[in-house]
């Protein structure tokens, strides 16, 4: 047998053995699929229970760090929600990506800012966690905090930069969510370090018509004091003592006239405080609107004033006093 016959038999076993390997190795890769989700659940579970030493162990075995599931959710995030610092901090030093998103665009740090955990969010700060990252809906970790009013977190997050006068989609900002949700010494933050007080969401609302209207009156009071406008209107042309008066918040509505709230205008439908108080049967509250000067001579666009808005509705107590103030 020549050389060139040698030289051409031995390229072509050396041909078929390539592709025996590669067929072996194909096999190889296609049966280990399917176990890569099941190792990264185990991930994701043993950072959910803190059993830090699992963690470690299946990180050596080659399981990434940042496996997530169907919604994007890694064991980082998992360990966050389930307050575990040790967990965290190991999944950090082990190369876990700080600003990782699920599908709704929440981060490890935005998941911090719900729990309120305070250690955690400073170490995901320390690492690089991005303070302006949104979720879905437009909430940063600062949003989150002011709502929920978690004072601590609300400052280390405007400390590291956080923006007090971003908005969410909806047009809020942190300041309105602390407003609504009654958190007065967030919204005390908020308002030192540079809050806008008349910023507007999409119906128009500003942090103090949303406070008036939730009937907090110590937010109110905060507002007012900061230099919030006691007659500002939404996009209705409601004012917050309108808006006090429709939800029967006494104290709101006593504060705000007290602050100089003019119980006299009226908003898109020509509606009064006044009126508003018979429509809604908050009653309790005419007496107080009469002794700071509401006009019951006021109409409506419909022409009725708040006396005959009583008798319509067969409020006779409430049609009597109206009348007897109309009377000369």
């Amino acid at each position: 047998m020549s050389v060139i016959q040698l030289s051409s038999q031995y390229r072509r076993a050396i041909g078929s053995l390539l592709l025996i390997v590669g067929a072996v190795l194909l096999t190889e890769v296609q049966a280990a699929d399917p176990v890569s989700p099941d190792l990264g659940k185990e991930l994701r579970l043993a950072a959910m229970i803190g059993d830090t030493e699992a963690v470690a162990a299946l990180l050596d075995q080659g399981i990434p760090v940042d496996a997530a599931n169907e919604l994007g959710k890694t064991a980082l995030m998992v360990a966050v929600e389930s307050d575990d610092l040790e967990t965290v901090a190991l999944l950090l030093t082990r190369g876990a990506n700080v600003n990782a998103r699920t599908v709704a665009s929440c981060t490890p740090l935005t998941f911090a800012a719900e729990h309120g955990n305070i250690a955690i969010t400073a170490v995901l700060i320390e690492r690089g966690a991005n303070v302006h990252d949104r979720t879905r809906i437009g909430w940063d970790p600062l949003m989150i905090a002011s709502r929920y009013g978690i004072s601590d977190m609300a400052e280390q997050l405007l400390f590291r930069g956080a923006d007090p006068k971003a908005s969410d989609r909806e047009g809020r900002t942190a300041l309105m969510l602390a407003a609504v949700h009654g958190q007065v010494e967030v919204v005390d933050l908020l308002i030192e370090s540079g809050a806008e007080l008349e910023s507007r969401d999409k119906e128009g609302e500003t942090a103090l018509l949303l406070a008036a209207d939730a009937g907090h009156w110590h937010v109110v009071k905060a507002l007012l004091d900061a230099g919030a406008d006691v007659n500002a209107r939404d996009g209705l042309g409601a004012t917050p003592l309108i808006l006090a008066i429709s939800q029967g918040h006494p104290d709101a509505t006593l504060l705000l006239l007290e602050r100089g709230a003019n119980p006299n205008l009226q908003d898109e439908d020509g509606t009064s405080a006044l009126m508003e108080a018979v429509v809604t049967d908050h009653a309790e509250l005419i007496q107080t609107l009469l002794t700071y000067r509401a006009d019951p001579a006021l109409t409506n666009s419909d022409g009725r004033t708040a006396g005959d808005l009583a008798e319509q509705r067969g409020n006779r107590e409430a049609a009597a006093l109206l009348a007897q103030r109309l009377s000369p």
